[in-house]
């Protein structure tokens, strides 16, 4: 195909798009408010999904050692605690230790005189690489001989858990039906098109013409339209992320939610933001534009 041809193609498929002006412009409405839609449960993934990854770093299980077994013998234990898989790191903490930093949390330290050291039992403080994987590395720990208790707080685990998974099934989910729709909006747009241009597309074929030739047109303004719906959508939610997130944390201020959890920064998600909303556009109509014209080639 001649450079001039296709300059040719490429100008009568972006003069489609205006010609059907309220057509057009539903299509691309469509496509940004399911664009907009998706990206907002997406984000809402990525935010739990790096808040349980926060959780993950700080994640650590308890696992106290039998008080039988001296300081010595105790530390003895780590490396078969570090052999257990899941495990990240192992942080040793003797009777003293544990007494200590339990004195930390009061500001009457008279209430500790009558107290000594072996009121407390040395423990290993062992932080994980999965969170997922507590239940199992907890089970794995109480079996290490020498290892008398373990504390876990699994139910959390489990809950936050829950609620990655929920959120990740409904967003596929959601994600595919909205797919659907905009795919079908965005035929439909074209189907018009081309059906108003049926007999021009007859004669085109009578006369030679290559499906190649007459169908570009079509896949261009649907990837007009497709592009135009993708960049409107990532702006809205530019705006919407940053007005949500920033009203977040003013309700949640500095007291302990608001440390516990922080919404990532839009900059930190905004490039596989805009190439997952420029492909999905850009498939969207290049698809549908095929897809539309495809029965009028049958001629």
């Amino acid at each position: 195909m001649r450079i001039n041809q296709f300059g040719y193609l490429l100008k009568e498929g972006i003069k489609g798009v205006f010609s059907h002006g309220f057509r057009s412009f539903a299509s691309v409405a469509v496509i940004s408010a399911c664009l907009i839609i998706m990206g907002a449960f997406s984000m809402v993934a990525l935010n739990v999904n790096a808040f349980i990854g926060d959780m993950e770093d700080d994640s650590q299980v308890l696992a106290f050692v039998d008080d039988a077994l001296s300081e010595e013998d105790a530390r003895s234990l780590e490396g078969y605690i570090r052999s257990i898989s899941n495990v990240e790191d192992v942080a040793f903490v003797s009777r003293a230790e544990a007494m200590e930093n339990y004195k930390a949390t009061f500001e009457d330290q008279t209430l500790f005189e009558t107290i000594d050291e072996t009121a407390f039992r040395h423990r290993y403080v062992v932080y994980l690489n999965d969170i997922t994987l507590m239940d199992s590395t907890a089970e794995a720990l109480r079996a290490v001989g020498g290892i008398a208790e373990v504390m876990a707080e699994t139910r959390i685990a489990r809950g936050f858990i829950a609620v990655r998974n929920v959120v990740s099934i409904v967003a596929l989910v959601l994600s595919l039906i909205l797919l659907v729709v905009s795919l079908f909006m965005m035929s439909s747009t074209v189907k018009l098109a081309a059906f108003t241009r049926r007999d021009e597309i007859a004669v085109m074929k009578m006369v030679g013409a290559s499906n190649s030739f007459i169908r570009i047109p079509f896949i261009v303004e649907g990837l007009v339209m497709g592009i135009l719906g993708a960049g409107i959508s990532f702006l809205l939610e530019w705006f919407i992320y940053n007005m949500v997130s920033s009203r977040i944390a003013l309700s949640l201020g500095s007291n302990l939610a608001g440390k516990l959890f922080t919404a990532l920064p839009f900059a930190q998600v905004m490039t596989p933001l805009l190439i997952a909303n420029m492909v999905i556009g850009i498939l969207i109509g290049a698809f549908g534009g095929a897809m539309a014209i495809r029965n009028y080639l049958k001629v």
